[in-house]
């Protein structure tokens, strides 16, 4: 089976028109992309960002292939955004196996020096190392970002083998889980991961199962975690997030962080590190950033 792809080029100004558009005609999925590599960073409260300049690309199955149809949905594609600035382009995409194309990007990885993310789809390179098995088609993180590179990294340097039962570890912002279970991994006895999506808690129970340590960690929503775990204090603290919600969380984050204990921050841009560290000053000791391209980690040790 053949599936065409209409991609419509515009602005942001224009994009819900497009996509509107696209699903009338009776598209399968839509989807919104950068058209001039323009970053959004750090969206606000309760802003959905869209780039300036936009592609909205609708994906149509096998009978739109044929000549006549692509051309009789070009046209009324074209009817119907004749009175905005737009350009359409159409494309035949052949069957493939997506999801196999999609993990063949994947390939292991090494943080610091007993650590390793290895997709579930290779064998380790190294079977005596720390090995993560990871499923790369989840929507959450891998390690491939600069900003989980270096949690990964510290995680590796900082948690010593023979630690377990010993280190207890808040992982803020989980996502698949992955700091989580690197921790425990490395010798961590147990650890928390608190996220907003009820999808990446499913996914770090299910990662924590694939790597034999899901009766050292659970996963909580931010208002169960507050309710069940208001006292709780740990070891390390670590929070991959944006520097907004990290600047708001910095007392909350800082209670649950035991005295003399590390709080590890990530997901701050290079221009963003001064602030999150004066913020985090109230109650750490806080050292030099630590970069890897244009982020930073931070770490401080609670007073």
């Amino acid at each position: 089976m053949s599936w065409l792809q209409l991609s419509i080029n515009t602005t942001k100004e224009n994009a819900v028109m497009a996509e509107d558009t696209l699903f009338t005609a009776s598209a399968q999925t839509v989807t919104l992309t950068d058209a001039a590599d323009q970053p959004i960073l750090e969206p606000g409260v309760n802003e959905v960002p869209v780039w300036n300049e936009v592609v909205i690309t609708g994906l149509f199955d096998d009978p739109f292939c044929e000549t006549s149809a692509r051309q009789a949905l070009l046209e009324s594609i074209e009817q119907a955004l004749e009175d905005i600035d737009h350009s359409c382009h159409t494309e035949i995409l052949e069957d493939q196996n997506w999801t196999r194309a999609w993990m063949d990007h994947f390939h292991a990885m090494q943080f610091g020096e007993r650590l390793w993310i290895c997709p579930l789809h290779i064998d380790p390179p190294e079977p005596t190392a720390v090995n993560l098995r990871l499923d790369p088609g989840l929507a959450f993180g891998t390690g491939t970002h600069p900003t989980t590179s270096l949690c990964l990294r510290w995680l590796d340097q900082n948690i010593p083998a023979e630690s377990q039962a010993e280190i207890s570890i808040l992982d803020y912002g989980c996502g698949s889980g992955i700091l989580a279970i690197a921790a425990c991994m490395l010798g961590a006895g147990h650890a928390d991961g608190v996220d907003i999506d009820p999808q990446a808690l499913t996914a770090t129970h299910d990662n924590a199962k694939a790597n034999a340590v899901n009766d050292r960690i659970e996963s909580f929503l931010p208002e169960d975690y507050q309710q069940q775990h208001t006292r709780a204090q740990y070891d390390i603290v670590v929070a991959n997030i944006l520097s907004g919600p990290l600047a708001e969380l910095a007392p909350m984050l800082a209670g649950h962080t035991k005295q003399n204990g590390d709080i590890v921050l990530s997901g701050i841009l290079k221009e963003q590190a001064q602030t999150v560290i004066d913020t985090y000053s109230e109650f750490f000791e806080m050292d030099k950033p630590e970069f890897e391209e244009e982020w930073v980690l931070l770490h401080g040790i609670k007073r």
